[in-house]
């Protein structure tokens, strides 16, 4: 349920338009609603300003109908992590209005209501194959109704194509970096600007990479203090805590 949803029962019970009675039953849902194999938030946007976000992987096709119809009822924007192309075509065929982003794996309903800024989030890759974790960021900061800018395949293995990025790095308030690999890129944008940059290890690289945990190992150690870290392929947090920071 949305707030001025709530408020709008709130004031038809002070009008008298509505019953005290039918409208407990409208809020019965809050906070949550339980449908047996998971218990979906209603309560999430009252108390963070966006709806709770399903995570898609585990639940079969049938569970994630029912989860993404309780979702789009209580909350009208609706957003689905790590969900597969099969899946994600079957809520679409049970389900008008769902869009499902291929790259990074999302499905997503509506879109959030709140201010876009004129300067906000800049999410960069250090190679083409850290693309699927960056789009998930970047889906997931839209979604909160961010204005998002990118740059793609800048990483330290071709300098040059970093510093030809420092336009975008100078006008943006908060960077994500996605890097995999050897993990470098954030430390060295770290060093380049005074505002915040998530690092998002990503689990590419070859064997010694250890599927990501070389690269977030290297995050974590980073010498620039304007680095934090997320967990290995963690997109979705990334956008989410970027939107957060663009927020204030």
């Amino acid at each position: 349920m949305r707030m001025e949803d709530l408020k709008r029962i709130l004031t038809e019970v002070k009008n008298n338009k509505t019953d005290v009675q039918d409208a407990l039953k409208l809020i019965s849902n809050l906070p949550y609603v339980d449908i047996g194999f998971a218990k979906y938030d209603t309560h999430r946007f009252l108390r963070q300003g966006f709806p709770e976000v399903i995570f898609g992987e585990g639940k079969t096709d049938k569970e994630m109908v029912k989860l993404c119809k309780i979702a789009v009822e209580n909350g009208g924007v609706v957003m689905v992590t790590r969900v597969v192309k099969k899946t994600a075509d079957y809520v679409r065929k049970h389900i008008d209005g769902f869009k499902y982003h291929a790259d990074a794996h999302m499905l997503t309903y509506g879109r959030s209501n709140g201010k876009r800024s004129k300067t906000g989030i800049l999410i960069m890759t250090a190679g083409t194959v850290d693309r699927f974790v960056a789009e998930e960021a970047r889906i997931t900061a839209q979604m909160f109704g961010n204005t998002v800018d990118t740059s793609y395949d800048v990483g330290v293995a071709g300098l040059h194509r970093l510093l030809d990025q420092m336009e975008k790095i100078k006008k943006a308030r908060v960077i994500v970096v996605a890097a995999g690999m050897d993990g470098a890129l954030p430390s060295v944008v770290g060093g380049l600007v005074d505002k915040p940059v998530i690092a998002v290890p990503v689990s590419s690289g070859y064997g010694a990479s250890f599927k990501g945990l070389s690269s977030l190992l290297t995050m974590l150690n980073s010498c620039s203090p304007t680095v934090a870290v997320v967990n290995i392929d963690n997109g979705f947090g990334a956008g989410f805590m970027a939107s957060l920071i663009n927020r204030l």
